[in-house]
């Protein structure tokens, strides 16, 4: 007996392997600062919390829809439409266990065996592992120290080609940090524009851990609405990694081809987290302010010690 040849082009999280080594070490004992994982050291807000206990009393522990409960969708659609300055409805959004569902749903509805896809490298080991896995031929667009861990536009647009079917970019980014200026923004937009085919998968999972500025979207762009899928979601900005919350925002059908591997995958997203999604969308941000402010301060000390 013998796994199946595409499991061998399957790659992973090494961040995992190392997690769980530490996990061993501090059963033994010892003290561990963990630096592998991307995992705020903080507890999930107590109203966050607090609502999830509310809606698993009220009985919230049924089956769901797979793209997600009316309810969250619409917080969904109102926040990214606030966020991204782009109108959504609830039926152009769908909720995930975690933001990797996103990439892996995405790819495996778009790309077929020698598609190309554009992916930031380095960057997060699942584009490269999930292009593999389905036979698309992965095209790394590097990221450069010497442009402040963006990458060059003129890089990118030599990687484009007809066989483009779909380009990932990270911004802010995993691992570097590095943000997409303005400029590579609009250079990117101008050059998608000649190859209508290619869809845009922006993960911004990040989005709200920006120090100075303000975050920009390519789905702000006029015309990216209609060919981009957005990956966000609640592990980094209210610290809930544990809870496995992620959603998508994009066009209608490609969210349905996305609900349907939902439905093939995991069936449906927790419904009493569901209501935890829209606590933490929907009520007060300061524990957010807060958290971002102790980044800020830990990266300045080491920054200023280097």
């Amino acid at each position: 007996m013998r796994l199946a040849q595409s499991f061998s082009r399957l790659g992973t999280e090494t961040a995992f392997e190392v997690l769980a080594r530490a996990r061993a070490l501090e059963a033994q004992g010892r003290k561990i600062i963990h630096l592998e994982i991307g995992e705020p050291d903080f507890d999930t807000p107590a109203n966050i919390s607090n609502a999830a206990k509310k809606a698993i009393d009220a009985g919230y522990t049924h089956y769901g829809p797979s793209a997600g409960l009316p309810e969250t969708r619409k917080a969904i659609a109102e926040y990214v439409s606030k966020t991204r300055g782009v109108a959504y409805s609830p039926e152009e959004t769908i909720i995930v266990p975690g933001g990797k569902p996103i990439i892996f749903f995405t790819i495996l509805a778009l790309v077929e065996p020698g598609d190309e896809v554009i992916y930031p490298n380095p960057g997060f080991p699942i584009y490269e592992s999930m292009i593999q896995y389905v036979g698309g031929k992965p095209v790394p667009l590097p990221i450069r120290e010497d442009r402040e861990w963006d990458f060059d536009p003129a890089e990118f647009e030599k990687l484009l080609t007809s066989k483009t079917k779909l380009v990932i970019l990270n911004s802010p980014a995993n691992p570097t940090g590095g943000v997409m200026t303005a400029d590579t923004m609009e250079r990117v937009v101008k050059a998608l524009a000649k190859f209508p085919d290619a869809v845009l998968l922006s993960d911004e999972i990040y989005s709200r851990i920006v120090y100075e500025g303000k975050h920009l979207s390519p789905l702000s762009a006029p015309g990216m609405k209609e060919r981009t899928i957005l990956l966000d979601g609640f592990s980094k900005t209210w610290a809930m990694t544990g809870w496995r919350l992620g959603y998508g925002a994009g066009p209608k059908w490609l969210i349905d081809a996305i609900a349907k591997l939902a439905t093939n995958n995991h069936s449906c997203v927790p419904a009493f987290s569901q209501f935890a999604a829209i606590e933490a969308l929907n009520g007060p941000q300061d524990s957010v302010t807060a958290m971002l402010a102790e980044f800020k301060t830990r990266r300045d000390v080491i920054v200023k010690g280097l």
